[in-house]
């Protein structure tokens, strides 16, 4: 298994102490004198400082009160729920294999009622058909390296896919054409796929749009994301799927999601590209 994971956490905390040190600087103040004011040993300061001890949502409200910067308070904690998820994830993959990282999300899916996802590369996973979720998943098992569990992991992700079709959630997803045109799995493979995207785009619960390779962009395209509700953003990367959650990342990526919908097509218009893909497979 890759170290990244580990990696990346370690990176988080850094960062995070980083931008506590930030702002007790930014107060004109010593870490003897943040001690005292938060009633604490200076050593705690010190630590939490050069990132050897995860500080507490109490310490960070703490932190910036003595700050006077109590309004960083909430991103900031977030950050460090942030990073202890990340923590907790990767820790869960590395020991269980995929089969259980699907199952992991049964409870935020449910109580979702709008996702956001944007997808650059692959069908977003609550679209994906058995075939296509066997071809990804195995591709990413033998590349991460982790417990060969593909076709428990794709039954998971099937059994978790179902909030597409029951209760009150919506998803609005924006696919980019390359999408459409990559080849996961085989030709036939492909063709299930793409007939299920189809099918798919008739349910009420479901807005899909397409980005067009032509179309006038004022978004770039970027690595695939979801956004549930306001709450966090999952954005994707080689070696991990980060959980964000402070305000100002999740203002952020809503941003870049509604930006990127003004390039879409939609209706006929996105159907047809679909179809263009569907014929293209027969080319």
């Amino acid at each position: 298994m890759s170290p990244h994971p580990s990696s990346a956490v370690q990176q988080a905390r850094e960062a995070l102490a980083a931008r506590l040190r930030d702002v007790r600087l930014d107060a004109e103040i010593t870490g003897r004198e943040l001690a005292i004011r938060c009633g604490w040993h200076e050593a705690k300061s010190s630590r939490i400082e050069n990132a050897r001890t995860p500080p507490s949502d109490a310490d960070i409200r703490e932190w910036c009160a003595a700050c006077d910067a109590d309004d960083q308070a909430p991103d900031l904690i977030a950050a460090n729920r942030q990073s202890a998820e990340m923590h907790v994830e990767w820790r869960r993959l590395q020991r269980t294999g995929l089969r259980q990282l699907q199952e992991s999300g049964a409870t935020l899916y449910e109580r979702t009622r709008q996702f956001r996802v944007y997808c650059s590369d692959v069908v977003p996973g609550f679209l994906q058909t058995p075939g296509y979720a066997a071809a990804l998943l195995s591709s990413i098992a033998v590349f991460r390296g982790t417990p060969d569990d593909v076709s428990r992991a794709v039954e998971a992700r099937m059994k978790r896919n179902r909030v597409v079709h029951k209760g009150d959630h919506r998803f609005v997803l924006l696919l980019e054409e390359s999408v459409l045109r990559y080849r996961i799995g085989d030709a036939d493979t492909m063709a299930g796929q793409l007939g299920h995207l189809l099918s798919s785009m008739t349910l009420p619960s479901v807005a899909l749009g397409v980005i067009p390779f032509a179309s006038q962009r004022t978004v770039w395209p970027m690595a695939t994301f979801t956004v549930f509700d306001d709450e966090r953003v999952h954005a994707d990367s080689l070696d991990a799927a980060t959980t964000l959650m402070q305000p100002s990342q999740i203002e952020l990526y809503v941003k870049a999601f509604d930006g990127l919908a003004q390039s879409a097509v939609y209706g006929a218009s996105a159907r047809a590209l679909v179809t263009s893909a569907l014929a293209a497979l027969d080319a």
